[in-house]
């Protein structure tokens, strides 16, 4: 309520300032404009469920098949991350250009946006269950099928809901990026309309509805997961094999993948007969980077946007990591914090990035203290809630060898909930990266003029497809090698800390 009174008051206080909208106003907006906005509502959710079943559907089935073929786990879990990686403000012109008119490039965007995030824990889930249980129903002479059934599915349950959870919000963002691509209808359309009309109280109602589904689908899902599930899932959501290897291993992977991903790239486009000139093969993109007469233009134009926009990815990136884990380690020593910060920091986690992004424009301007603000934001709140399960997941056993010596919570907070707590954050810092990536280039994109987003909403415009597929290239590329180097991070900091877990 006091939040909500100070939100009225501020609004009041800044009307005229096209900044910030009241309560009253978004309300009235809303009121007035219920029939657009439950038609756009409509529109968006139908996209975001078919990208929600579509995504995890294949989620389920890729990791089926790592399950059934073990060997094949490094190279589903590398393409996995590599198209997890891609960003989707240039894959959604992309994708507009290919399917043409209609749905399907909101669908599969939101597709794109959650199939990795139950892949991830669905392929930790399915191997979570104790040894002593199939010893068990192998002595009642029962097979793999009873295995799978039985066994695999049940240990895996919490972990599926725990990806469907994140996924479900996701699915939200995923259909609204596909909607800014040049849609139609839906949430994402109304947002470009009232940010270009500088409408402040529909920016803010949007904002507002499409938060409040976010959530309602956040907190849906979870309700869901708790009904059909009892065991929740340890916090940590392991990646694939591929992030794990090391040495000449994970270079033969790595080789592996990448040759893997251009065969398949190149066989889509050409088994579709697509033109080339929206359709680029991966000798196309080669040419226009290395052979073509403009290579070096395009190299130079390429490294400038990516300069642009590290400098504001980068600092928000480890603001948010420093934030999310400053606040979780307060909460351990002041807990009577918890009973609100905890609730705050899941509901904005929901919150699609699309609709904040202006409200940041808005608020702190198009400069660079908006962009890393938001980019920090990104990233602040996973990791927020990653580090204080982590933390309040330290062995029981260990908890209380430290109470036959009376240790205080400082005591307990360097020597056993901070290495406890490492994996956790480590698996919030990996996943954070593709997140900072889409934080910053959409708001390069909506916002600032500047950067690879900017250069990719620019190439589109122009038809530029060399261009635009290059920088689709570049960035799934550094994003895929930024997450593999937080990995290799993580594996020698719990090599020291915390080697249990280092080892697996």
């Amino acid at each position: 309520m006091l939040l909500l009174l100070g939100w009225e008051y501020a609004g009041r206080a800044l009307s005229g300032a096209f900044i910030l909208a009241a309560p009253s106003e978004v309300l009235a907006w809303t009121w007035q404009n219920a029939g657009l906005m439950g038609r756009a509502m409509g529109e968006t959710l139908g996209n975001a469920v078919l990208g929600f079943v579509y995504g995890n559907a294949a989620a389920v089935l890729l990791a089926s098949v790592a399950l059934l073929w073990p060997r094949t786990e490094a190279l589903i879990g590398g393409l996995a991350l590599l198209v997890f990686c891609l960003p989707l403000v240039a894959t959604g012109p992309i994708l507009r250009v290919l399917m043409g008119p209609g749905d399907g490039p909101q669908i599969a965007l939101a597709a794109l946006a959650v199939y990795y995030t139950t892949l991830v824990p669905l392929l930790v889930g399915l191997r979570a269950a104790p040894s002593s249980w199939f010893d068990l129903v192998r002595s009642y002479g029962r097979g793999r099928g009873a295995e799978l059934v039985h066994v695999r599915a049940m240990a895996a349950l919490p972990y599926l809901f725990a990806g469907l959870q994140i996924a479900a919000p996701a699915a939200i963002l995923g259909a609204m990026v596909g909607e800014f691509t040049g849609a139609e209808r839906g949430l994402g359309v109304l947002t470009i309309r009232a940010m270009r009309a500088l409408d402040v109280p529909a920016t803010w109602a949007l904002a507002s509805v499409s938060a409040a589904v976010a959530i309602l689908a956040y907190a849906g899902v979870g309700w869901l997961g708790r009904r059909l599930s009892t065991a929740p899932p340890p916090v940590l959501l392991a990646p694939p094999a591929v992030a794990g290897r090391r040495g000449g291993g994970a270079l033969v992977q790595g080789l592996g993948v990448a040759v893997l991903a251009l065969l398949l790239w190149w066989g889509a486009m050409e088994a579709f007969g697509l033109n080339r000139f929206f359709a680029k093969r991966p000798g196309d993109v080669w040419a226009a980077l290395v052979t073509a007469p403009d290579a070096a233009v395009t190299r130079a134009t390429l490294a400038v946007a990516l300069r642009e926009t590290a400098a504001y990815v980068l600092p928000g990136y480890l603001a948010g990591l420093a934030m999310g884990l400053g606040l979780a380690v307060a909460l351990v020593l002041l807990p009577a914090l918890a009973a609100v910060a905890m609730p705050v920091a899941v509901a904005l986690r929901s919150v699609p990035i699309v609709t904040t992004a202006p409200l940041f424009v808005m608020l702190l301007g198009r400069g660079a203290v908006g962009t890393v603000v938001l980019v920090a934001v990104m990233v602040f709140f996973p990791t927020f809630v990653a580090c204080a399960q982590g933390l309040s997941r330290a062995p029981g056993q260990a908890n209380d060898l430290f109470d036959s010596y009376a240790a205080g919570r400082l005591s307990r907070l360097i020597h056993l909930r901070l290495p406890a707590m490492l994996p956790a954050f480590f698996a919030a810092a990996r996943m954070s990266v593709p997140a900072a990536v889409l934080a910053v280039t959409v708001v390069e994109w909506l916002a600032t003029g500047r950067g690879m987003g900017s250069l990719m909403a620019m190439s589109a415009s122009l038809s530029d497809y060399d261009m635009l597929w290059s920088t689709v290239v570049v960035v799934s590329v550094l994003s895929a090698a930024c997450y593999l180097a937080v990995g290799g991070v993580e594996r020698r900091v719990l090599a020291v800390y915390a080697p249990e877990q280092g080892a697996r």
